[in-house]
């Protein structure tokens, strides 16, 4: 099912954090919808009766999870994010409610991000920074970026947007999917992601391309195949000269395999955006192990993306409304929009 039937003049129930979407008069004016309501966590269960949809804009809560059995008019939620690991419980997943998500609002941004932590480490700007607040002058040579092997984990519209990005700087770009296959129009090749010798058809895995990678860079969904992939495994099949960038999920790396693999020198640098818990620790050795970037879950958010969230949602809304068939409707089996 693609697209609910909108009831006349629906109830939507905003589930905010410390803020409310921007420009939300929109939202409140909109001259189909019923009541709208702004709910924080606390009050999300309370809220829940009569609502037929819920936007959730307080982007990573689960307290929809416990929620859940006060839902008892939802037929969309429409998540501000593109990730949904939060939402894919098993009372949504097994109801007929429909899930969509935020694609397509940070593919550029997050691929910029990438482009500039790669260029970074191969321009050693990080030493550059630290050499001159100590008032430095200590001459060294660079990597080139052209020419080098990167490894896409994710062949989503974020990896391959990462993937263009990268290839037009002259980068060697390949990725990691759900299967193997040749003649992909982004990664040329794809690799099964799995640490298993052969794949399910018998095709190349993580096992052949890890090795041979400068650069791997995760930007796959959190689901059960990838929680915890990036483990000690995956990081003693990188070369010692490789680096690893997570833009996706934090579960997905085990954080003190990659601690121990920065500490004994395994790969040389790690730029992280997200973490298994967010913040970061103050106490977590990944603030200051040689190599390690730290950002805070920030590599898609530039100027202007929260309008960009709203617009979407109201885009989205205005074809709920219509009956028309909605914009990214996540495969809640999977745990992303598939395609």
């Amino acid at each position: 099912m693609n697209s609910p039937n909108a009831p006349q003049r629906p109830r939507l129930l905003v589930l905010q954090g410390d803020e409310s979407p921007p420009g939300h008069e929109r939202i409140d004016g909109h001259p189909g919808l019923g009541e709208v309501v702004y709910t924080t966590a606390d009050g999300l269960a309370s809220h829940l009766p009569g609502a037929d949809v819920l936007l959730v804009w307080d982007l990573f809560s689960e307290a929809l999870a416990s929620s859940w059995p006060k839902a008892d008019t939802l037929s969309w939620v429409h998540a501000a994010t593109t990730g949904v690991d939060n939402l894919v419980f098993p009372g949504l997943v097994e109801s007929d409610v429909v899930l969509t998500n935020s694609r397509g609002v940070f593919d550029e941004h997050i691929a910029e991000y990438v482009l500039g932590q790669v260029v970074a480490f191969a321009k050693d700007f990080h030493r550059t920074w630290d050499l001159q607040r100590e008032r430095r002058w200590l001459h060294r040579e660079s990597e080139r970026v052209a020419g080098k092997r990167v490894l896409i984990v994710g062949t989503g519209p974020i990896g391959r947007a990462i993937g263009r990005k990268l290839a037009a700087v002259g980068m060697e770009v390949s990725a990691s999917g759900s299967h193997a296959r040749e003649g992909d129009p982004d990664f040329g090749s794809v690799v099964e992601s799995t640490l298993s010798e052969r794949g399910a058809d018998g095709g190349p895995t993580l096992v052949d391309a890890l090795p041979r990678s400068d650069y791997v860079v995760v930007a796959a969904p959190l689901t059960d195949a990838t929680r915890g992939l990036v483990d000690h495994a995956f990081l003693d099949l990188m070369p010692s000269h490789a680096r690893l960038l997570n833009v996706a999920r934090g579960p997905i790396v085990a954080e003190d395999d990659l601690a121990a693999a920065l500490r004994g020198g395994r790969i040389r640098g790690a730029a992280l955006d997200v973490f298994e818990g967010e913040p970061l620790p103050e106490g977590s050795p990944l603030w200051d192990l040689p190599g390690s970037v730290v950002s805070p879950h920030m590599s898609g958010d530039v100027v202007g993306w929260r309008a960009d969230l709203a617009d979407l949602f109201l885009d989205n809304l205005a074809r709920y409304m219509d009956g028309r068939a909605l914009l990214n409707v996540v495969d809640k089996s999977r745990g992303y929009v598939p395609g």
